[in-house]
């Protein structure tokens, strides 16, 4: 028996969504996973305990836990568990969950800005431009938290990246971004199923 239906949500005030491959219930509480994890120790709950919630149908505890956001995402916890349980991909999912129904905190808003105008500056040019990236976080940052001090935090550094050679102001972009824009559609379809 699977834990439910390929598409259905639990069944919790914090409705969270997992790919058709993890079935949580399939998980019987070795530890294997919190034993392999190199952030357990700085985790409010182990990797077990939050798959555990889940089971319970207690998604909104495990949504708010900050054990999610410690999380490297590294993948030795489902590389380690014996019936297979996608540990990892629960911790996204959780993140994800997170965000749709604003559940993070603003520390967490910081790296999720910074995620998104990354992988949105890949997308457009097939490769990183550092001050896309840079105006994009920045902007981002200042729109969700409002605090237009964020925009100039660093802007001593650019004297002596430029010195340095270490800041394009001109970034090429990639030949072939067909390449890129396949595997970003790749993706894009995985997420929608």
């Amino acid at each position: 028996m699977r834990n439910r239906a390929p598409g259905q949500e639990t069944p919790a005030s914090v409705r969270v969504r997992f790919p058709d491959h993890i079935h949580i219930v399939d998980c019987y509480q070795c530890g294997k996973c919190t034993a392999g994890c190199p952030v357990s120790q700085d985790m409010d709950l182990a990797p077990n305990q939050v798959i555990r919630l889940m089971q319970l149908g207690q998604s909104e505890k495990a949504v708010r836990s900050q054990a999610i956001w410690a999380c490297l995402g590294c993948q030795t916890c489902s590389a380690r568990c014996p019936k297979a349980v996608d540990c990892a991909g629960v911790m996204d999912a959780l993140r994800e969950a997170a965000l749709v129904h604003d559940m993070a905190s603003p520390a967490r808003l910081l790296v999720v800005s910074f995620q998104e105008a990354f992988l949105e500056n890949i997308r457009r040019n097939g490769r990183l431009n550092e001050m896309e990236l840079i105006g994009r976080f920045k902007a981002s940052v200042v729109f969700r938290t409002g605090r237009l001090s964020f925009l100039f935090k660093d802007a001593g550094l650019a004297p002596q990246l430029r010195k340095r050679k270490k800041l394009h102001l001109i970034s090429e972009k990639a030949r072939d971004r067909k390449i890129v824009e396949r595997i970003f559609a790749r993706c894009s379809n995985r997420s929608e199923r």
